[in-house]
């Protein structure tokens, strides 16, 4: 078996609105904010991923090491077989390793759209910059997407843009916020309407914390705003309240967060592969396991199946795709496909009891309420996705059983090993 290097396996590892409104703030003193683009294709809405027909899309998907085992034809349809409703491929700009082409990406593209999967392309040399040696910049990824830019045109409904994997180690990584939203300026200003997918610094964990406490100005940065959040989970998140804190800051800054790669077990540490399903799920966050097949340098239990045989799941497979919150149970197909989005679908309710909504459009007077398949239903993120009833407050957490568990008053309690919500209090938003 071929295996990846080392370096590669660390975690393997709107033009007139835009001047009105700019106008409204010269004149009125408006505050600014990220002007929304028309929804051309995939695009984020109040810090949700949605397609462009207004139907919430939540990934449920697996990455798969194409650009080192390009011979894997049958991968793709493999993983979408499983019912992955998302992949996300490696590609490498050349750098470090065999040039994607621009042919080879519209290819991989087709393959993608064939078995109705939505398509996630990262270039993978930008890896651990600023700690790995042989690693480039975000703005030399960037010019590898602008260099492959006709094979992602039209392809706005299919295709997110994700400029490059885990764009900083452990040095130097003060340096994300503005060489991402430098990246991301670049392709924007090259035409490029994709969504756009940005990695986390720290080998993709963010244990510092630069990515979170800068998002909002990276999205804001992005004159279509459209880009999305990853953070990898490996060692850093072995407890699920380092999980559920984390992705519940993003979820209640309304900024798009997924889980980009995430394992059952690293070398850096023991991940909580459990916390990290059920509260994507509870969160309606998506996430992609790490990695179908192909995995080295120590790092083989990552394998999803074994040596790229379908038929042949790993441990860590079997509880990616048939355990509870796994693929099987909560993925949904992209309705670009025109299936209805079949297959899992995951809770679904929100905490007033009532469905969400798949489609924004279903609630025509913007109250919060929607009407599909007969029934009321609830615009995940609008006014009416409130607390009661199932006993979950509106940010995710549970309710508290009892106020006394919040000795301090700050509207937090603890019960149950976890956190909870005390009805009414100040956190209870």
């Amino acid at each position: 078996m071929q295996n990846a290097p080392r370096s590669a396996l660390r975690t393997v590892a709107g033009t007139a609105f835009a001047a009105v409104f700019g106008l409204l703030i010269s004149v009125f003193g408006l505050p600014a904010g990220p002007a929304e683009a028309a929804a051309t294709g995939i695009h984020v809405s109040n810090g949700r991923v949605y397609e462009a027909n207004g139907n919430e899309f939540v990934m449920r998907g697996v990455n798969h090491a194409y650009t080192w085992y390009p011979d894997e034809t049958s991968s793709i349809a493999d993983i979408a077989a499983k019912g992955a409703n998302t992949i996300r491929l490696v590609l490498s700009s050349g750098d470090q390793w065999t040039k994607t082409s621009t042919s080879e990406v519209s290819s991989l593209i087709d393959q993608c759209k064939a078995n109705k999967v939505i398509c996630i392309l990262e270039v993978h040399d930008t890896t651990g910059y600023g700690e790995a040696s042989a690693a480039v910049s975000l703005d030399k990824a960037a010019d590898y997407w602008v260099g492959v830019k006709s094979a992602l045109e039209g392809q706005e409904d299919y295709v997110v843009v994700n400029i490059g994997n885990e764009p900083y180690g452990n040095t130097g990584y003060s340096a994300w916020t503005a060489d991402t939203k430098s990246a991301i300026s670049k392709l924007r200003s090259a035409g490029i309407d994709n969504a756009l997918m940005v990695d986390a610094p720290n080998w993709g964990q963010d244990w510092s914390f630069t990515m979170r406490d800068n998002a909002a100005s990276v999205f804001a940065s992005d004159p279509d705003g459209n880009t999305i959040f990853s953070i990898h989970m490996y060692g850093v998140y072995d407890t699920a309240a380092e999980v559920e804190d984390y992705l519940n800051h993003f979820v209640d800054q309304k900024l798009p967060i997924v889980v980009g790669e995430f394992g059952d077990q690293h070398s850096d540490g023991d991940p909580d592969e459990d916390a990290i399903m059920s509260t994507a799920q509870s969160l309606a966050v998506g996430y992609l396991g790490w990695s179908w097949s192909g995995n080295g340098s120590g790092v083989e239990y990552l394998d999803l199946v074994n040596d790229f045989d379908a038929n042949s799941l790993t441990s860590w497979g079997e509880r990616l795709f048939n355990g509870e919150n796994g693929i099987s149970a909560t993925s949904r197909t992209a309705t670009v496909y025109g299936d209805g989005g079949t297959s899992g679908g995951g809770d679904g309710t929100a905490p007033n009891g009532y469905p969400y909504c798949d489609s924004a459009s279903s609630d025509p007077d913007g109250d919060g309420w929607g009407w599909e398949n007969s029934q009321s239903c609830v615009v995940r993120g609008g006014s009416a996705d409130t607390g009661g009833g199932d006993g979950t407050a509106p940010n995710g957490y549970p309710y508290c059983d009892s106020a006394s568990s919040d000795p301090d008053g700050d509207g937090w309690g603890w019960e149950n090993s976890q956190s909870c919500v005390v009805r009414g209090g100040s956190a209870d938003s």
